[in-house]
């Protein structure tokens, strides 16, 4: 792994922050321009730089498909094991692509390319405007709700995950959930110290024995309505028992241990997917559920999530081996639809 400093890479660079007691820290982003407010939101004019195995990244491929704007902004998927040299662009692996816009190599020179001066990491998702050449933006959050809110007008599907009534729980969610959760994941995996790892996993548990008490009675996190916060949440809940238990020793519970946050992983997944029945399998999820829509299925890719987790973290699994299991099955009946609620009628089917 390695950095950028002054538009140069370098690979002896510290990539992992921690704090005085050994806590990670995550660095902040850097690229925060806002289409629709910086810069128009006009459909073919953005290309997307994602993995399919980041979490962050996964928040954006979601909102995209969710929204139907793969006419609208156009997607390049870096090669989901990251060494040395940084997120690699390989069209040969399963899954990747070449870099659409640039036919670039490595991620960094996009970086370079909107900025040749550019210090800092060199993350997954990258927004980039194709007109004025530059990043807009690197920062997950963001560009999710860029996506959902100022693309609406170019949007195939009726589809809001931001709707009226309901933005200042879902702006506290999203806040409430991304430290003890999505963040609190990779603090407990990359603690330094055993009172950084404690805490962090007592914090993580804490918050998803409270969400698995909320959704005893909701389907959603904010209520009856698919939002912005259940993309957040989904892409951790989605990772867990397959890396998140093992690598980063999250191990005190999995999620299919959980009597409401299991079926509510499992109605997420199948969010757009017809039911099980007839019709070609998704090669990358494995499922045997027909997809006559695009939905939250076309957006996962668990072998890239494998092979990015323990194959990129050499300081964590020296020997780089990927385990064979557990495969939870995401696409079995999950029994929420008595429930309140429900998805969008554009995702159903």
């Amino acid at each position: 792994m390695g950095r950028m400093v002054d538009g140069e890479w370098r690979t002896e660079e510290e990539m992992i922050e921690h704090g005085e007691s050994g806590e990670f820290e995550r660095e902040e982003t850097t690229f925060r321009d806002w289409v629709g407010e910086d810069v128009p939101a006009e459909s073919g004019r953005y290309h997307l730089y994602v993995s399919y195995a980041c979490p962050w990244a996964h928040r954006t491929l979601l909102t995209r498909a969710l929204k139907g704007l793969e006419d609208a902004v156009s997607v390049s998927v870096v090669d989901p094991v990251r060494y040395d040299q940084g997120w690699e662009f390989d069209p040969d692996k399963p899954g990747a692509t070449p870099d659409h816009r640039f036919g670039s190599d490595y991620l960094r020179e996009v970086y370079a390319q909107a900025d040749p001066e550019y210090t800092g990491r060199v993350t997954v998702p990258v927004l980039y405007d194709t007109d004025a050449d530059t990043i807009v933006n690197n920062e997950s959050e963001e560009i999710m709700r860029m996506l959902d809110v100022a693309f609406d007008e170019v949007a195939t599907r009726d589809v809001d995950l931001y709707p009226e009534g309901y933005q200042d729980e879902v702006d506290r969610l999203i806040e409430d959930i991304y430290d003890p959760i999505n963040n609190g994941v990779y603090r407990a995996g990359f603690a330094d110290s055993q009172r950084a790892y404690d805490n962090a996993a007592d914090d993580l548990f804490e918050a998803l024995a409270h969400y698995d008490d909320l959704l005893a009675d909701q389907r959603y996190l904010a209520g009856d309505v698919l939002t912005e916060a259940d993309v957040a949440m989904f892409t951790t809940l989605y990772r867990f028992d397959e890396v998140y238990h093992t690598h980063f020793k999250c191990n005190r519970n999995r999620i299919v241990d959980y009597d409401n946050l299991w079926p509510y992983l499992r109605d997420l997944c199948q969010t757009g997917v017809a039911e099980r029945g007839e019709g070609t399998p998704n090669e990358r999820t494995g499922s045997e559920a027909t997809r006559e829509s695009p939905g939250v299925a076309d957006t996962l890719d668990m072998n890239h999530v494998k092979q990015h987790y323990y194959r990129s973290h050499g300081h964590l699994n020296p020997k780089r081996l990927v385990p064979t299991g557990p495969n939870p099955d995401f696409f079995a009946p999950h029994d929420r639809d008595d429930l309140p609620g429900g998805p969008p009628a554009d995702l159903q089917q």
